[in-house]
């Protein structure tokens, strides 16, 4: 009878461990439920959601200086719009960062090469019968160079009533030159020979000589050198002859055609 007793006992204990087991699984398999309903609510509010919120951060992104739109910007001479690249800060500024890369000029936005091409102390030689001394007032002052380019886009958006980046674009497709020369000796004689220029070296000698027309300009000159460079840029995008870097442009073109 004992025994009996005993086993009836176990029974019930294993039956209500089973039953235990049975229900908690059953709790289990409804928290699982709820998390996959909530999870899946989640994430069609978040595709609903996300695309405008995707597009407006990256709109935002691209505004340079929060002003300018570098979206609408378009370049038309492919050999330059792979050197041509704005990026997604507002003040465009790296650092010096990436400069162990090879081609260190093409991962720099096009703001950014122009201000440091203004970072320098003048000439160094005369150009236009006179040198260009600024004793050092630009070199290293980053900061203060942007305020500039960011002055001087605020003249040519009151100017022209175009986004002054498409100007700074089209003025650098118009004053990048075709031709250079280059010094060869063969023989004993040394002349000059007209060569092609790569679009690395085009943009290059386009911001050089932008940055050195508005020091030019407002040196010893109650000119700003931001509107300097505001009007450089504007008489460069028209292709206007007054225009510093065009007359470069032609003047190194000139050359090359007579040593072809």
């Amino acid at each position: 009878m004992i025994i009996m007793a005993e086993t009836e006992t176990s029974i019930k204990e294993s039956a209500g461990n089973a039953a235990a087991q049975e229900a908690e699984q059953r709790q289990h398999e409804k928290q699982v439920q709820k998390r996959r309903k909530r999870t899946e609510q989640s994430q069609k509010s978040g595709e609903a959601e996300a695309p405008s919120a995707r597009a407006a951060h990256r709109t935002s992104r691209q505004l340079i200086f929060g002003k300018y739109d570098s979206s609408e910007v378009k370049v038309e001479d492919q050999s330059l719009a792979e050197y041509v690249s704005f990026g997604y800060r507002s003040y465009p500024n790296i650092f010096g960062r990436r400069q162990d890369r090879a081609y260190y000029n093409a991962h720099i936005t096009i703001v950014e090469r122009l201000a440091n091409k203004l970072m320098r102390g003048g000439t160094g030689k005369k150009v236009g019968g006179k040198i260009i001394r600024t004793k050092g007032r630009l070199q290293g002052k980053k900061i203060k160079v942007m305020h500039v380019l960011e002055e001087s886009f605020d003249i040519i958006n009151k100017q022209t009533g175009n986004n002054p980046l498409q100007v700074l674009v089209d003025a650098l497709q118009n004053s990048a030159p075709i031709e250079d020369t280059t010094r060869v000796r063969y023989g004993g004689i040394s002349y000059n020979v007209a060569v092609g220029i790569s679009s690395r070296r085009r943009l290059d000698v386009a911001l050089r000589n932008m940055a050195l027309a508005a020091l030019i300009n407002a040196f010893k000159n109650k000119r700003k050198l931001s509107e300097s460079l505001a009007n450089e840029l504007i008489l460069a995008s028209t292709k206007s002859p007054d225009s510093y870097a065009i007359k470069k442009k032609v003047d190194v073109e000139r050359i090359a055609k007579r040593a072809r």
